[in-house]
C-alpha cells in the first residue's frame, strides 16, 4: 500500500425523482414527504415508484461548446435512459469546480472512471428483445409455409417425423398452449425449409464477396451495398426482414460498461473506465475502488458514480415476486409498516481525489472528507442479509476510528422486515446515540444509485451541520424497530455535532458496501487552497459568482 492520502469528494451530480440536478435535490431534501408517484406502465395499478425528472436536452449547450454539432444527436438517439442519466449527473459534477474537467484530462492514465449499474439498461433490451421475437416468429412462419416446406408437404401426406412438435391446429385457437404450439412447430418445419435453404446460399454468396482493400469511405460503400442486395433478395422471395437485422446495434451500444466509457469519451479521460457492479451496495464499491487505487498510487482522481433507468415493468414484477415491493398503493417508509420497497431509477456521479493534489490546484472539496470505506460478503443467501457480513464491512470502514466516534449512520432500509435486524446488528457496532438515517420513502430503491443519492443527501447535510428531515414520526414505528430503542430523524431534520457519519448499503448477493466521511476542517482546506492564476481561493476560479458551490449550472434556474 502506498502512502495514505487524504480523499475529498471535488465534484458531484445526479438525477432523481423530482431531482434532475444537485440542487433541486438539495433543496428537496429540505421538506419531509415523498418524491414517489403511481407507475404507469400497468394502466392503473397499487405501485408507487420513483420516476428520475430528466430532459437530456437541458445538456445540448455543453456539447455544442465542445464537440461537433451531430455528439449531441448521436448521444440522443443511440444511448438509452441509463447511459443519458450518468452523462447528465457526469455534466454536473465538472461546474462544481472550475477548471477541473481540464484538470481530469491533464492526469492521462492516472484519473480513473468507475461507473456501473444495477440493473442494466433494461429499456432497450426489453425493447430489442420484443423485436427480436416477433421478427424470428414471422421469419419461421414465412419459411414454415407448406409451398415452402416440402417436408411438411410429405408429413401432412403421412410421411412419418417421429419428433415433429404437435400440430397447434388440436389446440384452442388463439389461446396461450395454442400460441407456442404454433412458434414450436413453425420453428421445426422452418428448419426443414428447402427454400430456406436456397435463400441462404444466395445470401452466402453476397456477404461473401470481400472488402476491397482501399479507403475507409470505399470499405463502407461496399458493406452499404451489400445490404442493398440483400434487400432485393429479400423482395425477390417476399421474406419479412431477418431476425439477426432486427435488433438495433443500440443493444450493444447500452451494455453495462457504457456508462463509464461515454464519460471517458465525453470527458477525455484516458484511464482506466469500466463498470463496477454489485447491486445496491454498487455506489459504496465504487468509492471504495477508486480510494484504494489514490492510495496506492495508481490515480489521482476518479469519477465514480451507479445509474439505472427508469422504473420497468418487468423489473416491478421481478420484485413482486422477490416479495420485496410495496403493493398497496401507499407509501412504504423503512422502519415502519416493513410492507416492501419502491423500485426508483436515476444516476449519481462523484470526482473523488487525492484532497491534497486537488486543493493545490485551487480546487475546493464540496462534501465531506471520506476517511474509511470496507467491503465484504456475507458468503450466506441471495437476498437475506447476515448478520456477520454487513458487520465486516462496518469493521472494515472503522478500522481506524472508534465506534464512540461516530455521531450520524444512514441506512440501507428497505422497508422489509430486514430493517429491524439492521438496528440492531447497527447498534452492536455503534452505540446507542448514534443518530439513523432512513430515505428510501423520500425516492425509492435505485437498484445501484441509491447509495449514492443517500450518501450525497448525507453530505450535504452534514456540511452544514444538519440531517435533512424524514417523513418519520415515533408513532409509527414497527414495534420490531421501536424495541431496540433507535434515535432516528423524523419530519423537522436534526441538527447534529461535529464527528463522523456513516453509510451501510447491502446488495442482492450479500455484497456490502461501508463508507465513512467526516467534515472538513476549514483551516486545513484554506492552508491547502492555493493562489491560482493570481486569485484568492475565495475568487470565482472555484465558486462561480453568486453560486453556490455545490449548484450546478445545468440547474433551470442558475440560467437565468
Amino acid at each position: 500500500m502506498g502512502e495514505r492520502k487524504r480523499i475529498g469528494v471535488f465534484g458531484w451530480g445526479l438525477v432523481a425523482p423530482k431531482s434532475p440536478n444537485i440542487a433541486l435535490f438539495e433543496r428537496n431534501l429540505e421538506h419531509a414527504g415523498t418524491w414517489l408517484e403511481p407507475f404507469r406502465g400497468y394502466g392503473p395499478s397499487n405501485f408507487l415508484v420513483g420516476y428520475p425528472a430528466f430532459d437530456f436536452e437541458t445538456y445540448r449547450p455543453w456539447f455544442e461548446e465542445r464537440f461537433p454539432p451531430a455528439k449531441f444527436s448521436q448521444l440522443k438517439e443511440k444511448m438509452g435512459p441509463m447511459a443519458q442519466f450518468a452523462i447528465g449527473a457526469f455534466i454536473q459534477s465538472l461546474e462544481q469546480n472550475r477548471g477541473i474537467e481540464g484538470y481530469l484530462q491533464s492526469l492521462g492514465t492516472k484519473c480513473h472512471v468507475y461507473v456501473g449499474t444495477g440493473l442494466g439498461e433494461i429499456t432497450i433490451q426489453h425493447e430489442q428483445s420484443l423485436r427480436y421475437d416477433r421478427a424470428l416468429r414471422k421469419w419461421n412462419e414465412f419459411w414454415a409455409a407448406p409451398e415452402r416446406c416440402s417436408a411438411l408437404r410429405d408429413h401432412r401426406a403421412g410421411s412419418p417425423y417421429p419428433d415433429a412438435p404437435r400440430d397447434p391446429g388440436e389446440l384452442h385457437l388463439g389461446s396461450e398452449e395454442w400460441i407456442e404450439a404454433k412458434h414450436e412447430s413453425e420453428t421445426y418445419w422452418a428448419a426443414r425449409s428447402e427454400a430456406l435453404l436456397q435463400y441462404l446460399a444466395e445470401a452466402r454468396a453476397i456477404h461473401g464477396e470481400p472488402v476491397p482493400p482501399s479507403s475507409g469511405s470505399a470499405k463502407l460503400s461496399s458493406i452499404r451495398q451489400k445490404l442493398t442486395r440483400i434487400r432485393t433478395l429479400n423482395r425477390k422471395w417476399g421474406c419479412p426482414e431477418e431476425p439477426w437485422a432486427s435488433v438495433s446495434a443500440n443493444l450493444l451500444w447500452n451494455i453495462s460498461n457504457i456508462p463509464a466509457a461515454q464519460i471517458s469519451m465525453i470527458g477525455k479521460i484516458t484511464g482506466p473506465a469500466f463498470a463496477p457492479v454489485a447491486a445496491c451496495a454498487s455506489f459504496g464499491v465504487a468509492v471504495k475502488m477508486a480510494v484504494d487505487a489514490i492510495h496506492l498510487g495508481e490515480a489521482t482522481a476518479a469519477v465514480v458514480g451507479m445509474t439505472d433507468p427508469p422504473p420497468h415493468g418487468a423489473i416491478i414484477s421481478s420484485f413482486y415476486n422477490a416479495n420485496v415491493l410495496s403493493a398497496d398503493a401507499d407509501v412504504s417508509r423503512p422502519l415502519t409498516g416493513l410492507k416492501g420497497t419502491h423500485v426508483a431509477g436515476g444516476s449519481c456521479v462523484w470526482i473523488v481525489g487525492d484532497a491534497d493534489a486537488l486543493m493545490r490546484q485551487g480546487f475546493r472539496p464540496v462534501g465531506l472528507e471520506i476517511v474509511g470505506v470496507g467491503t465484504s460478503s456475507d458468503a450466506h443467501h441471495i437476498i437475506t442479509p447476515s448478520k456477520g457480513g454487513p458487520q465486516l464491512a462496518m469493521k472494515a470502514a472503522l478500522e481506524e476510528l472508534q465506534a464512540t466516534d461516530i455521531t450520524t449512520w444512514d441506512m440501507h432500509a428497505t422497508a422489509t422486515p430486514g430493517d429491524a435486524t439492521e438496528i440492531e446488528h447497527s447498534l452492536e457496532m455503534l452505540h446507542p446515540d448514534v443518530i439513523f438515517t432512513a430515505r428510501k420513502g423520500t425516492f425509492g430503491h435505485g437498484m445501484s444509485v441509491g447509495g449514492g443519492w443517500e450518501l450525497t443527501a448525507q453530505h450535504l447535510g452534514m456540511v452544514k451541520g444538519t440531517l435533512f428531515p424524514v417523513s418519520l414520526t415515533e408513532g409509527e414505528l414497527h414495534a420490531d424497530v421501536k424495541i431496540q430503542g433507535p434515535q432516528l430523524v423524523h419530519e423537522q431534520g436534526r441538527e447534529v455535532p461535529s464527528g463522523y457519519t456513516g453509510k451501510l448499503s447491502m446488495g442482492i448477493g450479500g455484497i456490502n458496501s461501508c463508507v465513512i466521511s467526516k467534515a472538513w476542517e476549514a483551516e486545513y482546506v484554506e492552508r491547502n487552497l492555493r493562489t491560482v492564476d493570481g486569485r484568492s481561493p475565495e475568487s470565482e476560479t472555484n465558486e462561480p459568482p453568486s453560486r453556490d458551490p455545490r449548484r450546478s449550472t445545468t440547474d433551470p434556474a442558475s440560467k437565468r
